[in-house]
C-alpha cells in the first residue's frame, strides 16, 4: 500500500474531525471564491458598457444615478430635459464634441426597456445587426439579442409598451399603436443585448395619445385610435407605405419644449475646455453632467468596504479550518502512536512517515478546496439567474478565474503548514519506548 493510499485510509478512520475540517476550509474558499467572481464579472459589464462615453448630461438629481440610468439601464431616470437646453451639445461640427446620443426612457415590455435614441448608439457599442433593419420610422424598433431570445421575438412581431420601467400589465399602453419588430442585433455583450431600441419621437407620440385619451375618454376608442394615427408621421405597415409616412425629422428641429431623458457625450479629444465642460453645465444651466468612469469608481469603492469585511471573515475561517486540521492530526497522532512505531519497526523511514501526514493535510486542504469551489460556483449561478431577473444583466458561475489557481496553491500550503508539527513529530517517534508501552 503507498503513502497515498495510506493518507486516506487514515482520514476515514475519524470521519467527524475530518468533516469539521472539510466543511470550515470549503465555507473559506467559497467565500473568497465568490467574492472574485461577483467582483470579476460585475468590472467586466460596468468597463465593457463605459464605451467611450465621457459624459452623461440629464436632469438634475443623484450623479451615480444618472449614469446607472442612461448607461446601464438599471435604475429610473432622474427627469426630464428640454430639447432647446439639449440642442447646443447636439449641433453638428462642435468644436468639442464628437457625438451626442439622446436618449428617451421610461417605457418597458416585459420588464425589458425601451430606449428611443439614434442610430449613433449603435456605432458606441460597435453594434452588428443579426437579421433585419436599423429602426426608421416610429413605433419600429431593433432590439438587442437577449430581449429576442428570452421574449420569443421574431422580424414582424408587434407588442404593446408598458408605462414605467417594470412588468407591469396595469399600465399597458393599449390605446396606442403597437411597436414592431424590424432587426434583431448580434449579441454583442453589452447593455444593448437588454434593450428594445426606436425613434425619441415615439415615446412622445405615446404619451400624447395616451394623454388625450384620458382628456376624451368618452371618445369612441376604435375612431380615437384612427385620429390618433392621422396626424402622426406613420402607418401601420411601413412596408407598405400606403400613406407614403415620412421618417422621423432630426431632434434639431422638432419642437424645442419636447422633451427627452438624457444624452449621451463622447469628445473629440481631452483639453482643458472639454474637461471643464462638466463643471460648467453643473454651475452654469439646469442641467447635470456626470462622468461615468469617476461615479463607477465611486460605486466600487462603496462596495469595496463590504467585500473588504467578506473577505477578512473568509481568512478569518480559513485560518479556523487549518488550525482545526492541525488539531485533528495533532491529536490522532496520539491514539496512532504505536501504529506509526510497528511501521518504523517494519522499515518505514522517518520521511515516509513525515510523508504520510503531510499527505494527510494536503488531502483534508484539497478536499476542502474543490468542494468550496463548486459551492461557489453553483451558489454564483443561482446567484446569477437572480440578477437576470431583477436586472437583465448577465453574469455566470461557470467562469474559472487564474486567481482560483492562486487560491489553490494557498489552500495547499494552509494544508502543508497545518501538517507540518505534527509531521515533525510523528517522524521522530521513538520506536523501543513507544512499542514497549504498548
Amino acid at each position: 500500500m503507498n503513502w497515498l493510499q495510506l493518507s486516506w485510509k487514515n482520514i476515514i478512520s475519524r470521519p467527524l474531525s475530518m468533516l469539521l475540517s472539510i466543511v470550515l476550509f470549503a465555507l473559506g474558499v467559497g467565500l473568497i471564491s465568490i467574492l472574485f467572481l461577483l467582483d470579476h464579472q460585475l468590472q467586466q459589464n460596468f468597463e465593457k458598457n463605459l464605451a467611450g462615453v465621457d459624459l452623461v448630461v440629464g436632469a438634475k438629481g443623484s450623479p451615480l444615478q444618472l449614469i446607472l440610468c442612461s448607461m446601464y439601464h438599471i435604475d429610473a431616470p432622474t427627469g426630464n430635459i428640454a430639447l432647446k437646453d439639449a440642442r447646443p451639445f447636439m449641433v453638428k461640427n462642435h468644436p468639442l464634441i464628437e457625438k451626442a446620443i439622446p436618449l428617451s426612457m421610461g417605457d418597458s415590455y416585459k420588464g425589458y426597456r425601451i430606449v428611443g435614441t439614434t442610430k449613433d448608439l449603435l456605432s458606441l457599442y460597435n453594434a452588428k445587426i443579426a437579421t433585419g433593419k436599423v429602426w426608421k420610422f416610429n413605433f419600429e424598433t431593433t432590439i438587442g439579442a437577449a430581449v429576442a431570445k428570452e421574449l420569443n421575438l421574431k422580424i414582424g412581431d408587434q407588442f404593446q409598451s408598458s408605462h414605467g420601467l417594470t412588468n407591469d400589465e396595469m399600465h399597458m399602453h393599449d390605446d396606442v399603436e403597437a411597436f414592431k419588430v424590424v432587426g434583431i442585433l448580434e449579441p454583442s455583450g453589452t447593455v444593448l443585448d437588454q434593450l428594445i431600441l426606436t425613434t425619441p419621437q415615439t415615446f412622445w407620440l405615446i404619451h400624447e395619445e395616451h394623454d388625450h385619451d384620458h382628456e376624451e375618454h368618452d371618445h369612441d376608442h376604435s375612431a380615437h385610435n384612427h385620429d390618433g394615427h392621422n396626424h402622426e408621421d406613420h402607418d401601420h405597415d411601413h412596408s407598405d407605405h400606403d400613406h407614403g409616412p415620412a421618417a422621423p425629422k432630426s431632434l434639431l428641429d422638432e419642437d424645442q419644449d419636447k422633451q427627452i431623458t438624457s444624452l449621451l457625450i463622447r469628445f473629440k479629444g481631452r483639453n482643458f475646455q472639454s474637461l471643464n465642460m462638466q463643471r460648467n453645465i453643473n454651475e452654469n444651466t439646469d442641467l447635470q453632467a456626470a462622468t461615468p468612469a469617476i461615479e463607477i469608481n465611486r460605486l466600487f469603492s462603496l462596495m469595496d468596504t463590504g467585500q473588504q469585511a467578506l473577505r477578512t471573515l473568509a481568512i478569518v475561517i480559513i485560518f479556523v479550518s487549518g488550525l482545526s486540521i492541525f488539531i485533528s492530526l495533532f491529536s490522532s497522532l496520539r491514539e496512532r502512536k504505536y501504529e506509526l512505531a510497528l511501521m518504523r519497526s517494519m522499515g518505514a523511514k522517518p520521511a515516509g512517515i513525515f510523508t504520510l501526514i503531510i499527505l494527510e493535510g494536503l488531502i483534508l486542504a484539497s478536499i476542502g478546496f474543490f468542494i468550496g469551489i463548486l459551492l461557489s460556483h453553483g451558489g454564483m449561478q443561482l446567484l446569477a439567474n437572480m440578477i437576470k431577473d431583477a436586472y437583465r444583466y448577465s453574469f455566470t458561475g461557470w467562469q474559472f478565474l487564474k486567481e482560483e489557481a492562486y487560491l489553490l496553491i494557498g489552500a495547499l500550503f494552509i494544508g502543508v503548514v497545518a501538517a507540518i508539527i505534527p509531521a515533525i513529530q510523528a517522524s521522530k517517534t521513538d520506536i523501543s519506548e513507544t512499542l514497549a508501552k504498548g
